[in-house]
């Protein structure tokens, strides 16, 4: 069954109207009618069945008709760091990320970023990158809609640890010299409801100075194993142990 983001909450509501490209893609691209069921998330992470009663030249009107009661939720929220990557590496981080369970993206300006970020193409570079949440957590039966932020400065990323039960920096240094227990220790320190940041260099990773900042504000320095993981496959790394540790061995 087709999944539909809306962008506001549901208080005893029996009807919901959509418009936009959810409109378009229900009646162009689905070509769904009415008596036709969609699942419609509203932004407080809410899922219910609704039957399609009404298609117009703007709008589907839907009527609720069941509601969702399992969640499907990593029991803690998870927020990726990156540094900004060159070329389409974030989108891959955003797509993958959001089906394995991230809340939020915040791409960071690290100091061997290649990528120099454009004032200019932000607006259209954001859109991209939210759009690209907006499907997968679709396609992965999300229920809260990850939000994608434009990229930080690496002092901004230091602020936002302050906001995080646990911040993580996975540094391939330390894990060069079989550095295994911190990542372990700390999502066992980590409870459920808890806010979690990983952080991940760019191509080339972290400089040793950023690395020793960020740990001199908290930041536990970390391994992810024997490997050491590309700019894009750490973060997945990362959430797929998130996601055996919090779910599969409860």
């Amino acid at each position: 069954m087709q999944r539909y983001f809306i962008n506001e909450p549901f208080v005893n509501q029996k009807r919901i109207e959509i418009t936009g490209d959810d409109y378009h893609h229900i009646v162009r691209v689905m070509r769904m009618k009415m008596g036709d069921e969609i699942l419609i998330v509203t932004n407080d992470g809410k899922v219910a069945t609704a039957s399609i009663e009404q298609v117009t030249d703007v709008s589907v009107e839907a009527s609720v008709t069941s509601w969702e009661e399992e969640s499907k939720e990593l029991p803690v929220q998870i927020v990726i760091a990156s540094g900004l990557p060159k070329g389409d590496k974030l989108e891959w981080i955003i797509q993958k990320g959001t089906e394995l369970g991230a809340s939020e993206f915040v791409p960071f300006i690290a100091g061997r970023s290649i990528v120099k970020w454009e004032e200019k193409k932000a607006v259209k570079k954001l859109e991209r990158w939210n759009k690209i949440a907006k499907e997968a957590a679709e396609q992965s039966h999300r229920q809260i809609l990850p939000s994608v932020h434009a990229p930080l400065s690496f002092k901004e990323l230091i602020q936002l640890g302050e906001q995080c039960e646990r911040k993580i920096v996975a540094y391939e240094e330390v894990a060069k010299y079989g550095e295994q227990s911190n990542f372990a220790e700390a999502l066992n320190k980590t409870e459920p409801g808890n806010k979690v940041l990983l952080v991940f260099g760019p191509e080339g990773g972290m400089t040793e100075k950023e690395a020793n900042e960020l740990h001199a504000h908290g930041f536990i320095l970390c391994g992810l194993g024997p490997r050491i993981l590309r700019t894009e496959t750490a973060p997945l790394y990362a959430l797929a142990a998130i996601s055996y540790h919090f779910e599969l061995m409860r």
